[in-house]
């Protein structure tokens, strides 16, 4: 009895098909009947029923099936075993990356490409998405980890996170904004935004969720006029006076370059964060284990950063 032989039958059972089988595996169909017939031999019983239109498993295959499958998962155990033992890591991570998070303050491409540089074997697949549509890919097991904007203060049931981001929410207004007469780095009230038109990223990241919880508690519903995925738009928008862009706090002096005010929000003071996340039971594979430690000591604390892009 061979793995082979075991990987064949259990992928057979799982299509019901030896020809869909057999593309999976990127095998001939012979090929694999073939070790399927010498496995029943050795065992002595008939695994599938080749009678019909669809593969079908017998009773006797029904009962070594979850065999089958715990013998695979030991062998790729002992292999894992082996990798950690000798460092030879080898897999597949998959990465979430909200909109505009790769900035010099959360300089992910590099902690990647040293990560490659010393683990070549290791395939990395990273893509950009909303912090809702992230969250249900962690959950799934899409993704491994990500790197997403936060709504609620706590992390999500069954989820872990690590704040890289935490700054102060602003209003950045046009300079003839009647909001502009307390003068650059004042404070206004969240009750001030009532009935404004508002310019902010769109529904689904985690600073739009923010602002709506913040609006919420301020007792009104926002008035969303404009929606884009970049900081930088929402401010071309606001300075030509279109609304109030409501962004993660600016680095001193750049909303006075745009031509803007940029005014602190109070009662509530919404935040904005961004954190590594990744389930609670931690990765699967050891490859990505070890890369998600590696982000979680390299990437900044929220006291290191200022004036980041969401």
């Amino acid at each position: 009895m061979e793995y082979r032989q075991l990987q064949y039958f259990v992928v057979v059972v799982e299509e019901a098909n030896f020809t869909r089988a057999a593309a999976r595996l990127r095998l001939s169909q012979p090929g694999i009947s073939s070790q399927i017939r010498q496995l029943e031999r050795e065992l002595g019983q008939q695994l599938l029923d080749r009678s019909g239109r669809t593969v079908t498993v017998t009773d006797v295959g029904r009962a070594v099936l979850p065999a089958a499958r715990a013998a695979l998962a030991a062998f790729d155990g002992v292999r894992q075993v082996v990798d950690e033992v000798t460092g030879l890591l080898r897999g597949h991570v998959r990465i979430g990356l909200v909109s505009g998070t790769a900035t010099h303050e959360l300089d992910v491409a590099s902690v990647l490409a040293d990560f490659h540089d010393e683990h070549p074997q290791i395939e990395i697949t990273l893509g950009e998405d909303t912090s809702e549509r992230m969250h249900a890919a962690l959950y799934s097991g899409e993704l491994d980890f990500a790197l997403v904007g936060l709504t609620d203060p706590e992390p999500s049931p069954g989820l872990s996170h690590q704040i890289v981001i935490d700054t102060p929410l602003v209003a950045v207004i046009a300079p003839g904004d009647p909001l502009a007469a307390g003068g650059e780095g004042a404070e206004i009230p969240m009750a001030a935004l009532r009935d404004r038109p508002l310019i902010t990223l769109p529904r689904g990241t985690g600073l739009r969720g923010v602002l709506d919880r913040a609006c919420a508690a301020a007792g009104f519903q926002p008035r969303i006029a404009f929606e884009a995925a970049t900081p930088h738009l929402l401010a071309q928008l606001a300075v030509r006076g279109l609304g109030v862009a409501v962004l993660p706090s600016l680095p001193e002096g750049t909303a006075a370059s745009l031509g803007l005010r940029s005014l602190g929000l109070v009662a509530p003071q919404p935040r904005g964060r961004i954190a590594l996340t990744w389930r609670s039971d931690g990765p699967v594979s050891v490859a990505a284990r070890a890369l998600l430690e590696r982000l979680k000591a390299e990437l900044p604390s929220p006291g290191s950063t200022r004036g980041s892009q969401f």
